[in-house]
């Protein structure tokens, strides 16, 4: 079985999708200025090898980083050679799956239906995403994991400081935060004090949460 503990750790990964490197590694700053260190830079943003090389030289282990968005093989090989310690795909492809298993690293497949779950763990995924979480809320999430009790599940979408102790409450091992973390919007503005101060509020939320 995986060893998920240092996602539990964590609690709260960001997704980054950012229009250029630039802005990636600025609001990556931004982020663990914040308090939040899971980031999950995503291959919509351009050249993610390349920024997930950079901020493993620039943080090393202070960082719980990987790649998201990951579609196929050499995504996987790229990403990890770059010091990616988790894969994340937005659905379960068993092709994708292997691809990011055979590369050693921690893999999370993409599901929201209960027969997409059973798929993405017969495959072999360690954690299932459920995205995007907001269609059903903690609600569903929870309901979600009555007949799937052992299966780690990690909300992603619709994650908020105001929310995120109602999804740990259901029984989140994470939680994958977007928009209301680390908006493409705000970084292509450069408004990176708002993900500064996004990421603060969700570093509270959690120590209350947890407290």
């Amino acid at each position: 079985m995986a060893d998920l503990s240092k996602l539990r750790q964590t609690r709260v990964l960001a997704v980054v999708r950012a229009p250029d490197t630039e802005s990636a590694l600025r609001g990556a700053a931004a982020l663990l200025e914040g308090g939040v260190n899971g980031l999950e830079i995503t291959y919509s943003t351009p050249d993610a090898p390349a920024v997930i090389r950079a901020l493993r030289a620039e943080y090393g282990d202070a960082v719980y980083l990987g790649a998201g968005t990951v579609l196929t093989r050499r995504q996987a090989e790229d990403a990890v050679d770059a010091g990616a310690e988790f894969l994340v795909s937005p659905g379960t492809v068993a092709e994708t799956v292997a691809a990011m298993k055979a590369t050693g690293s921690l893999v999370m497949a993409g599901a929201l239906t209960p027969t997409e779950v059973l798929t993405a763990v017969g495959l072999g995924a360690d954690v299932v995403k459920i995205f995007p979480a907001s269609l059903g809320g903690p609600s569903y999430f929870r309901a979600l994991r009555g007949p799937l009790p052992d299966v780690p599940l990690m909300p992603t979408g619709g994650v908020t400081p105001g929310n995120i102790a109602d999804w740990f409450a259901a029984g989140a091992v994470a939680v994958g935060a977007g928009g209301d973390l680390c908006s493409t919007a705000d970084l292509a503005a450069g408004r990176y004090d708002l993900v500064r101060e996004n990421a603060r509020s969700f570093s509270a939320a959690l120590e209350r949460t947890f407290a």
